[in-house]
């Protein structure tokens, strides 16, 4: 006895199909709100077109190695410090002339860092540090 196979065509309904797609679109929008982002706001230094030697000389360089404290080259003991940086901000305004360079030694603790920083801040000074150092050298 032989069966007689019907094909049997079934379309889906073409009217969902846009529906279907709203609904999608509406779904994700909704799920991907769009939230602020929350964190420490940060205040981002604009690039200098041309970099001033004067206004770079005139910076405060504070360097911190393990056993001394260097300002603008000259050794200053740690319980001076805090003093000796009032004096050298005294009337400077503007932020751009109390920025303090730091620069730290390889082998100096972050304890001394600390100390160092909290009285430069506490003296009023604006701390930026110096992450490279430029060296010219001369090749024969």
């Amino acid at each position: 006895m032989e069966l007689r196979r019907r094909k049997l065509l079934v379309d889906p309904p073409a009217t969902a199909a846009p529906d279907i797609a709203f609904i999608l679109i509406v779904f994700f929008l909704v799920c991907a709100s769009v939230q602020p982002d929350t964190g420490r706001p940060q205040n981002i230094p604009r690039s200098e077109e041309t970099p001033d030697k004067e206004q770079q000389s005139q910076n405060i360089e504070v360097s911190i190695t393990e056993k001394t404290v260097l300002v603008n080259g000259d050794i200053v003991p740690l319980a001076n410090l805090d003093t000796k940086m009032r004096q050298l901000l005294a009337g400077k305004e503007a932020e751009k002339d109390r920025v303090v360079l730091v620069k730290t030694a390889d082998e100096a603790t972050y304890e001394r860092w600390i100390n160092v920083t909290t009285a430069i801040e506490g003296a009023g000074g604006i701390i930026t540090l110096q992450l490279e150092q430029e060296e010219v050298r001369v090749v024969d």
